[in-house]
């Protein structure tokens, strides 16, 4: 196990700077995933850690030691690619083996350590297969075993489960979750589906434009979003945000605590308006609401309104969000933030 630290990394290719600079320090053994969406710099920064793409400027050091001069493969981490990347006409436990092959390993250790990471990632039965008979599922724990077989401090991950299918991925999920526990190493995983970052993550990195719009726990980024973007970002469906028409200042609510009812309620934000499209998705029901100056997705535990319906909208005033003209949040202990919530009061019945 190893804690990674960032320190003063930027990244620049051919004039066009990727990560301007950046700070960032990952614990030891935890699992933390860097989420944002394309084109971010969370895979840039992922390819620096692993020593892949050198920064151009800044340090990167493991487990306390600075090994930007480092090649990859003595870094002690290993990385799993969406691809795969494992051999087509090798067979699975050939596949698994074949860094510990190039190391020279005697054979009777690499037998041994071949069947007991099989064992762990549950392909002790198809060691003898091809990877082209295998779904794909069991393809990336193919990729899993062969990092693991080199027992690193670190596992990078770079979207490995974006290739699979929608009830696959929640199942992987849920494996690369308990391999974690079972391992206790440090995991560095990147994605751009924020839901894979709330299931998985013990801590969220949530990155824009290569810079860290924040990091902290999946509850507290949902509960306590810094700024605007990671807002919206994370939540499905995502924060709804109305413009309070003064200053620049924008409001918001997360669709689960938007309350819906035929008659008007007294609540500190209220809204008349008419319900445009119904989604009943089993447990609960996503409506969205038109009002005369807004659209908002509601999401109810019944089902009990239907498309056309009038309807008035009530938010309690501890569900509701202030963001400034610059997207930061307004918090509670700011001096405008009561200003605001007076004004919002009514703004929009």
């Amino acid at each position: 196990m190893a804690s990674i630290e960032l320190v003063d990394v930027s990244q620049s290719f051919d004039k066009n700077t990727i990560i301007p600079r950046l700070n960032l320090k990952i614990e030891d053994g935890k699992f933390t995933v860097l989420v944002g969406p394309s084109g971010c710099g969370k895979t840039t920064l992922l390819r620096m850690i692993a020593g892949l793409d050198r920064q151009t400027s800044g340090s990167v050091l493991i487990g306390g030691s600075d090994v930007s001069a480092i090649a990859p493969g003595q870094r002690g981490v290993a990385m799993v690619f969406q691809n795969y990347a494992i051999y087509p006409t090798m067979s699975v436990r050939e596949n698994i083996e074949f860094g510990l092959k190039n190391n020279k390993v005697p054979k009777e250790e690499r037998t041994r350590l071949v069947e007991s990471i099989s064992e762990t990632v549950g392909l002790r039965p198809y060691l003898d297969r091809k990877p082209s008979t295998l779904s794909g599922g069991q393809r990336q724990r193919v990729a899993l075993a062969r990092a693991m077989v080199k027992k690193p401090s670190v596992f990078l991950m770079d979207e490995p489960l974006s290739n699979l299918d929608a009830k696959l991925r929640v199942q992987m999920r849920v494996e690369l979750i308990e391999l974690h526990k079972k391992l206790g190493s440090t995991f560095v995983y990147v994605t751009h589906d924020q839901v894979e970052a709330m299931s998985m993550a013990d801590t969220i990195v949530l990155m824009n434009q290569g810079e860290i719009q924040q990091e902290a726990s999946p509850a507290e980024i949902y509960r306590e979003p810094d700024n605007l973007f990671a807002a919206q970002f994370i939540g499905v469906p995502p924060m709804n945000v109305g413009d309070m028409g003064q200053d620049g200042v924008r409001f918001g609510f997360r669709p689960e605590h938007g309350l819906l009812s035929t008659e008007p309620a007294d609540a500190h934000f209220t809204a008349k308006g008419v319900i445009s499209t119904r989604e009943m998705l089993g447990s609960e029901t996503i409506y969205q609401v038109r009002t005369r100056d807004h659209s908002f997705m509601i999401k109810c535990t019944e089902d009990l309104f239907s498309v056309d319906q009038d309807i008035y909208l009530s938010v309690d005033e501890s569900k509701l969000f202030l963001f400034g003209a610059d997207e930061k949040r307004i918090y509670r202990d700011d001096r405008r933030h009561n200003t605001y919530l007076h004004a919002l009061r009514g703004r929009f019945k």
